[in-house]
């Protein structure tokens, strides 16, 4: 079946740099017009440039999902714009906590739950009644590995993006009937600069090697093609799934 998506319009989060910014170029070039969001302005025209240097159509509005005011204008610029959103990818995520559990102030959870599952809830509230009224479409999820089992130092980004995986499902059970399938993709340890505390301790990375079937680092680039499938008709019998995107690890 076609991943071809001429004529869709995607609005994808966090889309400046790593696993966003690859899903980002991913769906462009598939044909879709995607609306580039993160939080800075520069880097929000930048990547905008890019992807029509590649001969693609994108536009760009920055927006801190984070900040509810923000997060709404975002929604409301893009469906000014457009008739409806045919594609989400939830992307952005914040984890300002490294380290025990018991160490995450009550600033630290408030930032990481607003980002990583207040803004990917209001945001699908945002653009369902447009994508059902055009007939269904796609909400993609990024969770994590860790959203399946915590992980190390990781903790309240682990809650996080369990919940995340929790939410997909509840979108999948009650949008079905219009169409509208939510999917979440669980990446790995992934290069980026997201991860970097992790495949920058050496210790670490050999460990996770060691365990790993596919013995070397995910790059953005083995996530954003999972995303093309789930955003386009080949998976439109697909809703509800969690997706592994790790190298076999959590075999």
């Amino acid at each position: 079946m076609s991943h071809d998506l001429s004529g869709q319009v995607a609005l994808v989060t966090g889309a400046t740099r790593g696993i966003g910014r690859a899903i980002a170029e991913s769906l462009a070039g598939a044909g879709a017009h995607v609306i580039v969001s993160s939080r800075k302005d520069a880097a929000v025209e930048e990547t905008v440039a890019a992807i029509r240097a590649a001969g693609h159509s994108a536009e760009g509005i920055a927006s801190n999902v984070g900040r509810l005011e923000q997060l709404h204008a975002l929604a409301d610029q893009a469906l000014a714009r457009h008739a409806a959103i045919d594609i989400l990818v939830n992307n952005a995520a914040a984890n300002p906590v490294y380290g025990p559990v018991e160490e995450t102030s009550p600033e630290a959870f408030a930032k990481i739950m607003d980002v990583n599952l207040r803004a990917p809830f209001e945001l699908a509230k945002r653009v369902l009644p447009g994508m059902a009224a055009r007939g269904g479409g796609s909400i993609i999820n990024l969770s994590s590995i860790g959203g399946i089992s915590p992980e190390a130092n990781l903790g309240i980004y682990s809650v996080s993006k369990a919940a995340v995986i929790s939410l997909t499902q509840v979108m999948a059970r009650e949008w079905g009937k219009r169409n509208v399938r939510a999917n979440a993709i669980c990446p790995g340890l992934i290069k980026t600069d997201f991860s970097r505390a992790l495949w920058g301790n050496e210790d670490v990375l050999a460990k996770a090697m060691a365990a790993q079937p596919i013995p070397r680092m995910g790059e953005p680039r083995d996530v954003a093609g999972l995303a093309l499938f789930l955003a386009s008709r080949a998976s439109s019998f697909c809703t509800g799934g969690v997706y592994m995107v790790d190298g076999g690890i959590t075999i």
